[in-house]
């Protein structure tokens, strides 16, 4: 079953370096934009997908893991790849863009922690376990001790 995980994550891959192809060509760069990227993404959503309907196989998520452990090298052979110079000399929609990316990410980080509400440091979640394994032994109500 290990093989079913290989070949899931050969699925995406192929799907994810297509569609970057394609956005490169929609964008009239000639490279790969974002193939990895999108791949795992697919990848992702694949293995929720088959976990949700309880068909992630032990085999198949050991498989998918191994290969998805080796994410990091990938886009470092990847990027290795592009020609980053001539896409530099090409003009600054390049800088631009990256960033433009760049601050886009800070922005929905900045807004997805406004939006969370308030967060509990981990000293507040571990007081707050210990106060609730204390409070049944001492015979204590619901709220606060002390």
């Amino acid at each position: 079953m290990t093989i079913s995980g290989v070949a899931l994550l050969s699925i995406c891959t192929l799907l994810g370096v297509w569609l970057g192809d394609l956005l490169g060509v929609v964008l009239g760069v000639k490279a790969n934009v974002g193939g990895v990227g999108i791949a795992m993404i697919f990848l992702i959503a694949a293995r929720l997908w088959l976990a949700r309907r309880g068909l992630l196989s032990h085999g198949l998520k050991t498989g998918v893991e191994f290969w998805g452990s080796f994410y990091i090298p990938i886009v470092v052979a990847m990027a290795a790849q592009q020609n980053v110079v001539a896409a530099v000399k090409g003009g600054p929609i390049v800088i631009i863009a990256g960033v433009g990316s760049v601050a886009v990410c800070f922005a929905m980080v900045a807004l997805i922690g406004r939006l969370s509400g308030p967060v509990e440091t981990i000293d507040e979640i571990e007081a707050r376990e210990a106060e609730e394994l204390v409070r049944p032994v001492l015979g204590l109500k619901s709220g606060r001790i002390g």
